[in-house]
């Protein structure tokens, strides 16, 4: 996956229903055996500092949300240095 987008962090894609969706509190539709989307933002620490779970298009992280989440708390870190 690293290669086809260039990331350079961990991607999570294949997963298995329901046993990965339940690893990660996901919803999982059994009729269609998909996982809904379940964006996470997981700090340096492996801490997850953010998490959005959606049953449908409304309400997921979007990468430019997630960089403007992602560079205001490194600047709230920074800050309290």
């Amino acid at each position: 996956m690293v290669e086809r987008t260039g990331a350079n962090f961990p991607i999570g894609y294949s997963l298995k229903v329901p046993e990965d969706a339940d690893k990660v509190g996901a919803y999982w539709e059994e009729r269609r055996g998909i996982i809904h989307a379940t964006n996470f933002i997981i700090d340096a620490d492996k801490n997850v500092t953010q998490a959005c779970f959606a049953t449908g298009p409304i309400g997921r992280i979007v990468a430019v949300d997630a960089l403007s989440s992602i560079r205001a708390a490194k600047r709230r870190k920074a800050q309290s240095r």
